[in-house]
């Protein structure tokens, strides 16, 4: 019989990424790195990411509350809570918080690699490596993404 992972909503490794507050709640241990899972809280007036690509995962978005907007390529999407939207690799994408209360969203990255990548930034940053563009770049070079510079 394997483990089952119960996350209680006081639970769950906490990395803040300056308006991003992440809370881990799948890490890849229970799914042998199949799923990767956090809740990211927004906080209003924040943007996002720079815009950037995934090489070697999947990612979806659930919009909890709040309403983010997402920006593809040049096209800006709008997405209310009870929005999912799925990212597959290569798209360019980031999101956003324009609106004046926090957005809430459920992430997930199938394989989990990109939660090591939010662990490593905040580490990085904690150095005093950033949060410069091309420090957040070098980190994401080593989780298979790149900044969508054509899109900047």
């Amino acid at each position: 019989m394997k483990d089952v992972s119960i996350v209680t909503p006081d639970g769950g490794e906490v990395i803040r990424l300056g308006p991003a507050r992440i809370r881990v709640l799948e890490d890849g241990a229970t799914t042998a790195q199949r799923l990767g899972m956090v809740e990211i809280t927004l906080a209003p007036h924040s943007a996002g990411p720079p815009q950037h690509r995934h090489a070697r995962h999947d990612e979806g978005f659930y919009v909890v509350s709040g309403t983010a907007t997402f920006t593809v390529g040049h096209t800006d999407h709008d997405a209310p809570a009870g929005t999912l939207v799925m990212v597959p690799p290569g798209v360019p994408h980031t999101f956003a918080n324009p609106g004046d209360q926090p957005v809430v969203m459920i992430n997930t990255f199938t394989p989990e690699l990109y939660v090591q990548y939010f662990r490593e930034l905040r580490d990085s940053l904690a150095a005093g490596a950033g949060p410069s563009a091309a420090a957040t770049a070098e980190v994401m070079s080593r989780y298979g993404t790149t900044p969508a510079t054509d899109f900047a």
